[in-house]
């Protein structure tokens, strides 16, 4: 046989056993990605209405503690004891997706909590969006009129400040918070009339 053809043969045998053993991976792994990313949706929820919980209870405490409301496509996360509510927010970023949690008072007005789930922004840069110190600057700032993140200092209710050196990130974060805010308040004042 020709080294050539014999080489051709190698390749693809190998090609296809690590093809196998990855899809074999992916099947057996499946199910646990798919609960851990549901543990770390609850986990974020949690932490924004100051539940207390641990991995091995995370999901009865959310069970027991969390009413989901649904209003057509909006899902709502309501406190049961303090009314506070979360919902999960999504958008484009300056380099990809970013995803996350809000967490409101019961006045649907006033921040308690940002978390991000996932982005894509330049580390050290714009991935300071994920980072807590920058997402402990939204805590107490009013989402109305809307979200202003500002370069200026912010002085107003409603304002937050930019990430230095990121300003693409922060307009994109801005406009993601305030575009979402805008769906979910139209979807919560329509169960709350």
């Amino acid at each position: 046989m020709n080294q050539n053809l014999k080489l051709i043969i190698f390749i693809v045998l190998v090609g296809l056993v690590t093809s196998a053993l990855l899809l074999g991976a992916d099947a057996l792994t499946k199910e646990r990605i798919e609960l851990n990313r549901e543990a770390k949706l609850k986990s974020a929820i949690l932490e924004g209405f100051e539940i207390e919980y641990n991995f091995t209870n995370i999901h009865d405490v959310f069970d027991d503690k969390v009413t989901l409301i649904e209003e057509g496509e909006y899902l709502f996360y309501v406190d049961d004891e303090t009314g506070k509510v979360a919902y999960q927010f999504d958008g484009s970023g300056l380099w990809g997706p970013i995803t996350g949690i809000l967490t409101l008072e019961s006045d649907f007005e006033t921040i308690v909590r940002v978390t991000i789930l996932q982005q894509e922004e330049t580390p050290g840069l714009g991935g300071v969006v994920a980072e807590r110190p920058y997402l402990d600057n939204y805590v107490g700032v009013k989402m109305t009129p809307e979200i202003d993140v500002t370069k200026e200092g912010a002085t107003e209710p409603n304002q937050v400040d930019a990430i230095t050196g990121a300003t693409g990130t922060s307009n994109a974060f801005e406009g993601i918070l305030n575009d979402n805010y805008a769906e979910y308040s139209a979807a919560w004042q329509a169960l709350n009339e």
